[in-house]
C-alpha cells in the first residue's frame, strides 16, 4: 500500500488532474498485486456510478444551475438586505445570509463563493471594506452549504459511508443556522471594531420585508420542500434530485420567467461539465476505494487508533484534527470519497453516530477548501475579487477559529445535530 500512497503524492506534486491521480494510483495496487486481475481494476471503475442514490448528484447539480440562471439570487440579495442591511458591516451580514439561503439552491461551497465574489466583494469593497475581510465572509459563508440541504457533499457521504442521505439532510439544518449565527457575530465584532456601515441607514420596514420576501418565496420554499418530501416519504433524496429539476425548470420557466432556452442550453453545458468531473472522480476513486479495502486499511487504522487510546472523545478529536490537515491539502470531494470508508469504522466503533460524523467530517474538509495551501474556495473568490491570498489569509483567521469553535462544540453535543433526524425520521 505504501508505494499507491507515495504514487498518489508524487502525482499531485506533479500536478497531475486528481482523478487521474486517484485512478492511477488505484491501478498501481493491482498491478503489484498478482492475486488481482486487471480486469477488476476496470469493472470498478464502471461500476463506481452505477448507483441509484449517486442519481442525487446530477441531479442536484443540474437543479442548482437551473435555479441560480432564474434570477433567484438577485431576490435572495434583496431579502437578505431587508433583513440584516442595517446591522454594522451590513453588507457582511447579506452575504452570510445569501450564502445561507443559496445552500439550498446551489449545495456547492464553490459555487456559492464564485457567485458572491462577483456580486456581492465589488459591493463590500466600494463600501469601503477591505478586501481581505470582504473576501473572509464571502469564503468562509460559503461553507455554510456543506450542511444545509442539498449538500452535494453530504449526497457523496451518503452513498460511500451507506449512510442514510436523508438523515443527513435534516441535520445539517441546525449546524448550518449555528453556523450563520457563528460568522454573523464574528463579523458584527470586526465591523463594530472598523466601524464598517450599515448597508442601509434605518431597519427596512415590516412592508419592505414581506415584500422582499415574496418575491425570493419560489426560491426559499426549495429546501423545505426538499425536507418535508424526505420525511413523509414522498420521495427519496435521489428522486428528490429528479424533483427539485422540475421544479427549478417551472419556477425559471413559467413563474420567474427568466429562464429562456439561451440560458438553458448554458445550464445544460455548465452542468454537463460539472458532473463529468464529479462523475469521474467517483469512478476513479471506485478503483482506489478496492484497494483500501482489500489491503484493509479501515481494520489496521481502527486497531492502531484503539492501540494508541481508548477514550471516545480523545479519538474523534484526533480524527477531525487528521481531517483539518487533510482538507488543506486534498478537494473536499476527494477527501469524502477517499476517507469516508477509512475513518467510518474508527468512528462507528467508539459509538459515533455516522449521521453526527457527516455534518462533522463535510464542515472540517469543506473548510479546507478555504485555507491554504489547496483551497479552491479561496483561490476562486480571491481571484474574482482581484484581492491577495495574503490578504485573505489574514483577514480570515477569526472566521476560521469561530468556526472550529462551532464544530467542538458540535462534536461535544451531538444532539445539536442529531435531535431533527432523531424526532422526524425514528
Amino acid at each position: 500500500m505504501i508505494w499507491v500512497v507515495l504514487s498518489f503524492v508524487l502525482l499531485i506534486i506533479l500536478n497531475v488532474p486528481i482523478a487521474f491521480s486517484i485512478g492511477i494510483s488505484g491501478l498501481i495496487y493491482f498491478l503489484l498485486d498478482p492475486n488481482l486481475p486487471i480486469n477488476l481494476a476496470i469493472q470498478r471503475f464502471a461500476s463506481g456510478t452505477q448507483s441509484f442514490p449517486l442519481l442525487a448528484v446530477p441531479f442536484f447539480v443540474l437543479a442548482g444551475n437551473l435555479l441560480n440562471a432564474t434570477g433567484i439570487t438577485e431576490r435572495l440579495i434583496h431579502f437578505a438586505n431587508a433583513l440584516t442591511g442595517h446591522l454594522a458591516g451590513g453588507l457582511a451580514h447579506v452575504s452570510i445570509i445569501l450564502s445561507a439561503m443559496m445552500g439550498g439552491v446551489s449545495g456547492s461551497a464553490n459555487a456559492d463563493a464564485a457567485m458572491q465574489s462577483r456580486i456581492m466583494a465589488p459591493q463590500m469593497i466600494t463600501k469601503g471594506y477591505s478586501g481581505g475581510f470582504s473576501v473572509s465572509v464571502i469564503a468562509l459563508s460559503a461553507l455554510i452549504t456543506a450542511t444545509i440541504p442539498p449538500s452535494v457533499g453530504l449526497i457523496l457521504y451518503g452513498f460511500v459511508g451507506e449512510v442514510s442521505i436523508g438523515q443527513l439532510f435534516i441535520a445539517g439544518v441546525v449546524p448550518g443556522i449555528l453556523m450563520t449565527i457563528t460568522l454573523m457575530i464574528t463579523s458584527t465584532l470586526i465591523s463594530k471594531k472598523r466601524g464598517y456601515k450599515p448597508a442601509n441607514v434605518e431597519r427596512a420596514s415590516l412592508k419592505t420585508v414581506w415584500k422582499t420576501f415574496k418575491e425570493s418565496f419560489w426560491g426559499l420554499l426549495f429546501p423545505v420542500i426538499l425536507i418535508v418530501g424526505i420525511r413523509f416519504g414522498v420521495f427519496t433524496a435521489s428522486e428528490a434530485g429528479a424533483f427539485a429539476v422540475v421544479y427549478a425548470f417551472l419556477v425559471g420557466m413559467f413563474i420567474y420567467r427568466e429562464l429562456d432556452w439561451k440560458k438553458l442550453n448554458k445550464v445544460l453545458k455548465n452542468t454537463v461539465e460539472d458532473n463529468a468531473v464529479i462523475m469521474l472522480m467517483i469512478a476513479a476513486a471506485s478503483i482506489l476505494g478496492y484497494a483500501i479495502t482489500s489491503a484493509r486499511v479501515p481494520q489496521q487504522a481502527t486497531e492502531s487508533m484503539l492501540a494508541l487510546t481508548d477514550n471516545g472523545f480523545l479519538i474523534m478529536f484526533i480524527v477531525l484534527l487528521f481531517l483539518l490537515i487533510a482538507g488543506m491539502v486534498m478537494e473536499a470531494t476527494v477527501n469524502t470519497l477517499l476517507l469516508t470508508p477509512i475513518l467510518l469504522p474508527i468512528i462507528t466503533n467508539i459509538g459515533v453516530d455516522p449521521v453526527h460524523f457527516g455534518i462533522l467530517m463535510m464542515t472540517i474538509v469543506t473548510m479546507g477548501g478555504m485555507t491554504p495551501p489547496i483551497g479552491v474556495t479561496m483561490y476562486t473568490a480571491c481571484s474574482l475579487s482581484n484581492v491577495s491570498v495574503y490578504d485573505y489569509m489574514k483577514e480570515s483567521v477569526p472566521f476560521i477559529v469561530s468556526i472550529i469553535v462551532l464544530v467542538v462544540i458540535l462534536a461535544i453535543f451531538p444532539q445539536i445535530s442529531l435531535f431533527l433526524p432523531n424526532l422526524l425520521m425514528r
